[in-house]
């Protein structure tokens, strides 16, 4: 049997992979210390999830490390062995990670070198697949120029029209401390790829969401936005008129790109995984989707400061994605991530 190993497997993209790995036979190694409750509070606590994934997939192995810990997680992939490492764990905020840059660099990246060099002397035939982030990019997809329509922006230049290429630059612009430490992970995955030849690849995510999102105001567009709504709490545009816009991609077409790649493994290799032009929506074109699910209008208030180093506009351009592993599509629309959300929260609101 195949051995998979997941590092943040109680997250988001990381139990979506290890539930989609699991029906496919694999045995499943899950790597999580609960950071996010650390860093969030109890309202990030995803020890549930965890729970979930122990009573769903038969064998699953947690592992209680810490990515930080060198040694540890030498000694980890020395005694798994894993035929596939997907690596989900990271210091999540681009606002909280202004706070504490070291413990997010250390997470971000140090953690993702503590795994590379592992993987180098313990696994080496090993497929290592890092979820990076569209952040990597900084604020430059902002000199794109713009268009504005009463509900969202849009890029004007027609190069652009079917979202942000991985041949975009990320040198010269404002990234957020977070990004900059993605960066730096971004770029080592490519080079144990490209300089020792290892089968790496990172996927710089847009807005991935999905039901079992742990969603709080600091990370979690779509998740948190919705618990708001049925909570009826109050939701904090940060600038840019509420008509920023983001591709949506759920957990669920995450996992099976990932398949893919694991399937048909490249070196040093980058893409854009969002849910592309289709799936893109702005703050307020969300309020009224989850307005019409639920009943109720969004409660909200407007700052008019946005976030350092914040996209006005960003969707990703899926055509290099899809090109090279053709199999692959979204499948789950605008409109279902939504409602799979919803549904989610009012389950776990009772």
């Amino acid at each position: 049997m195949k051995k998979l190993l997941v590092t943040g497997s109680s997250g988001l993209i990381g139990s979506e992979v290890c539930l989609h790995f699991a029906a496919l036979g694999w045995q499943i190694h899950g790597v999580d210390n609960n950071q996010r409750a650390v860093f969030f509070g109890s309202q990030g606590d995803t020890r549930w999830n965890q729970q979930r994934l122990q009573s769903l997939i038969k064998g699953f192995v947690h592992h209680e490390v810490d990515i930080r810990d060198r040694q540890g997680v030498l000694d980890l992939i020395d005694s798994i062995r894993p035929d596939a490492i997907v690596h989900t764990a990271a210091q999540p905020s681009h606002d909280l990670a202004a706070k504490i840059p070291f413990d997010d660099f250390d997470t971000n990246a140090v953690g993702t070198l503590n795994l590379l060099e592992a993987t180098r002397q313990f696994a080496p035939e090993a497929p290592f697949v890092h979820l990076s982030t569209n952040k990597v990019y900084g604020d430059a997809p902002n000199e794109i120029p713009m268009s504005e329509s009463d509900t969202r922006w849009d890029y004007a230049d027609p190069v652009y029209e079917h979202g942000i290429p991985e041949i975009f630059r990320i040198d010269q612009s404002k990234h957020s401390i977070f990004g900059a430490s993605k960066v730096a992970a971004d770029v080592m995955v490519q080079e144990y790829g490209r300089y020792f030849g290892l089968k790496t690849c990172c996927l710089r995510g847009g807005c991935l969401t999905g039901p079992n999102h742990s969603g709080v105001e600091l990370h979690g567009f779509l998740s948190y936005l919705v618990k708001c709504n049925l909570e009826e709490r109050t939701y904090k545009i940060f600038g840019y008129k509420g008509k920023q816009v983001r591709d949506n991609i759920h957990s669920y077409d995450v996992a099976r790109f990932i398949e893919g790649l694991i399937q048909n493994p490249r070196s040093g290799e980058v893409y854009n995984l969002g849910g592309g032009k289709n799936n893109t929506c702005s703050v307020l074109e969300a309020f009224e989707i989850v307005a019409s699910l639920t009943g109720k209008q969004m409660r909200y208030e407007y700052l008019d400061k946005n976030r350092e180093g914040d996209h006005i506009c960003y969707y990703s351009d899926l055509r290099k994605m899809q090109q090279h592993y053709p199999q692959w599509s979204i499948t789950k629309s605008l409109t279902e991530i939504f409602t799979e959300i919803t549904m989610s929260w009012q389950q776990r609101l009772r």
